[in-house]
Parts: C-alpha cells; structure tokens; sequence
C-alpha cells in the first residue's frame, strides 16, 4: 500500500513506488482539473562539455512521435480535450507536464508517459528540430537579460557546469547526432529516473492506478539499462576578492549591473533559508531597502532586485540593476554598505516580522492550483528525495530570527569578495 506522510504539513500527499522505479506522489484536490507533472533527474549538468545542449533539444524531440503516435498525434489529442501540454529543461532537471479535465485524465495521462518514454529521434525531424534549436540560441543571444544572466554565470563559476548555458552553444547543436541522443535517452528516461507528481479532483487510489498503468504500458526495459549515476561535483570555494568582467553593449538602452556570491546549495535548507528572507529583505518589492533607496529617494536605478538562487550543488546570491553608466561605480557602493549593515545591525524585529510572513504567504498562495501543487513535489521529490522542505518551508521561514540573518550575511557576502558583471549600454 502507499505510504503518506505522516508529519504536520501544509499538505498530505501519498507517495508510492512501482517495482519499475517510478515514484508517485498523489494528491486529491477539489479543483475541476487535474496535473500531471513527469520530472527526470537529467538537465546540462548531466552533459559533457561536448554534447553541451542535449537535455534541452531531447525536449524538443520528444514530442516527434513515437512507435505509436505519429508526430503530432499528441497536441492533437491534448488540444481536443480542452487540455494543456508543456515542457521546460533546467541545469539539473527535465519536466513535462498536462493539465486536463478530470474525466480525460485516463485517456492523456498514458499518452504523456508514452512520448517521454519512447520518442522515434527519427534522423529527418532531428534535423529539422535543429534548426528550431539554434533559433532559439539565436534568440536568446539576443535578448539583454539572457546575455547578462549567461555573463553572470561565467563570472560567477569557474569550474561548475553551471557556468555553461542550458541551451549549448551553436557550435555544438550543429554537431550533434540523432545516434548520441538515442543513447542520452536510452540512458537517462527510465523510470528509476522518475517522478510523476499528480494532483486533482480524483481519488488518489485512482490517480495512483491511472499512472502506475501508463507507466508500465509505456516503458520496455532495455537490457543494457541501468539506474543512472549523477555526476560528482564539489562547490567551489567562495571568492577571495573581486572578479569583475565589464563589456560594452550598444544594444543596450540602459546599462546591467549584477553582484554575486557563491552560497550553500539545497542540501543547507538552514542556511538557504535565511538568505531567502535576507534577499526578501534587500531587494525583493517595494518595500525592500534596495528598492526604496536607490530608486525611491535617490533615482539612481530604473528597476533592482535580489534572489537568492537555491541549485543542487551551490547556489548563487544574485543582486541585479537596470541603470545608466554614470551611477554604475555609485551604485555598487550603496549596494555593499547595505550588506555592510546586515552584517553589524540585526534585522528590526518588525522587518523581520513582515518579511518572514511575506515570504511564506507567497509560497503558500503560489501553490493553491493542482499545476502549482505538482509543480512543487515533483521538484522536491525528484531533486531532493523528500518532500518535507516543501511542506515545511512556511514554518521554517517563521522561525528564523534576526541572528540567523546576520550570521549568514557575515559568512558568506562578503562586500570585499565578489562577483560583478557590468554591461555598458549606449547612455
């Protein structure tokens, strides 16, 4: 039988494991649709430098049939019922996801298991999808916001594979073989890779059954397979003083400021959790301090924020500007005494007070639709193996106190060891 948890939780999903591998996690929830959110442990850290981009274009190809869907067959299918298909694939993760009416679910769920779990990769529409690829390269090149984002993570990390850009390169996609994403599928779409996450207005014995099926319809073990290996990595050490990268953009209208500190990773929820209630703090709303002094009173911003960027093996403490040439050196200034002051004053225990509740509420109503629902456990499930710092998050958040702050402030954002990149616009 499923086992549920047990502990006091925001929610009561069931978990339950096939003798495939397949983990489920279900939940009944009284909305008229229900989600089924497929997660595998694979995204670009799982590539080698040479084959840089593959997770993502395997996304693609997913959906250009498979020995029993012709290409097309399944947005057909999705789009007749009124339902909702998509994909996304990060640094350390791939997801696809339905959301359908209850009374469909029966009917889609078994084709969504099938197309991730038996794509064609046919040579000719492998071709043709490389093509849609690289535009989407080309487009991101082209967008400001990827450009400095992609700068960041090359300043920020040396080593890590995180360092590398999710979609690869042109060069790479352009030499990429059908033969090698065979294997990459063969090797990393199995089950035992697996997490479904299902939440809707059915009960979860029949959630459970629906997919438990589907999966064992569509899955033909192959000999030579095996549960996947994550590759190893360390974090690397945080900085020891400045890097800066600065470049000229003309195309920008207005230059980018970004300020980074290597952070703990998920495995440290203690101290993750107090850097998302400090970056709240500094740089998240109009209430925030960042926003309030160097946009409100002193204008020397057109937009500011903070995020404190939670990643498997480290994260990142990301503080990023919008602003003209001239206040770039002034700003960055302001920025550190703001740091400065979190590391010799405790938070106020009223800021503190509204930003602990602020942070939690928004998890808490960011998670109220079934999407939201198996969107969130099947991140947790699939990349964590546990689902308790999702259910606990809200109340962890409460019980961080000023010294929690202050204690990760002086430990790990240092205002004389950090990363900055700044794009120059044509102002």
């Amino acid at each position: 039988m499923p086992a549920t948890l047990t502990q006091t939780t925001l929610n009561t999903p069931t978990l339950h494991k096939l003798d495939n591998g397949l983990t489920i996690v279900a939940e009944q929830m009284p909305v008229d649709a229900i989600n089924l959110n497929i997660w595998l442990n694979v995204g670009s850290i799982n590539e080698a430098n040479e084959i840089n981009g593959m997770a993502h274009f395997l996304e693609h190809m997913v959906f250009k049939g498979t020995p029993k869907l012709e290409s097309g067959e399944f947005e057909r299918a999705i789009e007749e019922r009124g339902a909702t298909t998509n994909a996304a694939t990060s640094q350390e993760y791939t997801h696809y996801y339905i959301t359908t009416a209850p009374k469909d679910f029966a009917d889609l769920a078994p084709l969504q298991l099938e197309v991730v779990l038996n794509p064609n990769i046919a040579d000719r529409p492998f071709e043709r999808e490389r093509l849609v690829v690289l535009e989407e390269i080309r487009r991101s090149q082209d967008n400001p916001s990827r450009r400095t984002y992609t700068r960041a993570m090359e300043t920020c990390f040396q080593r890590l594979p995180y360092r590398r850009p999710v979609l690869g390169s042109a060069e790479i996609i352009e030499n990429l073989s059908s033969e090698q994403m065979r294997g990459f599928h063969r090797h990393w779409y199995a089950p035992e890779n697996m997490t479904a996450a299902v939440v809707g207005n059915l009960p979860v014995e029949e959630l459970l059954e629906i997919v438990s099926e589907a999966c064992d319809r569509a899955y033909a073990h192959h000999p030579d397979s095996s549960a996947p290996t994550p590759p190893s990595f360390q974090p690397e050490p945080i900085f020891e003083d400045i890097v800066r990268c600065e470049e000229q953009d003309d195309h920008l209208h207005q230059s980018r400021l970004v300020m980074l500190w290597r952070v703990p990773g998920k495995e440290e929820l203690a101290t993750t959790d107090a850097l998302d209630v400090l970056a709240a703090i500094l740089g998240q709303g109009r209430m925030s301090r960042l926003f309030r002094d160097l946009r409100e009173d002193r204008k020397l911003v057109s937009s500011i924020g903070t995020s404190n960027i939670t990643q498997g093996i480290q994260g990142v403490f990301y503080i990023a500007a919008q602003l003209p040439a001239e206040n770039i050196a002034e700003v960055e200034s302001i920025i550190l005494a703001h740091l400065q002051r979190f590391q010799a004053e405790p938070v106020d225990p009223w800021e503190l007070s509204r930003i602990r509740a602020q942070v939690a509420n928004r998890f808490i109503f960011a998670n109220e639709r079934p999407s939201d629902r198996a969107n969130l456990y099947g991140y947790y499930q699939s990349q964590m193996g546990t689902l308790t710092p999702a259910l606990t998050y809200p109340d962890r958040l409460r019980a961080i106190e000023a010294e929690d702050i202050q204690n990760v402030a002086k430990q790990y954002l240092n205002p004389k060891a950090y990363g900055v990149v700044v794009m120059r616009g044509k102002n």
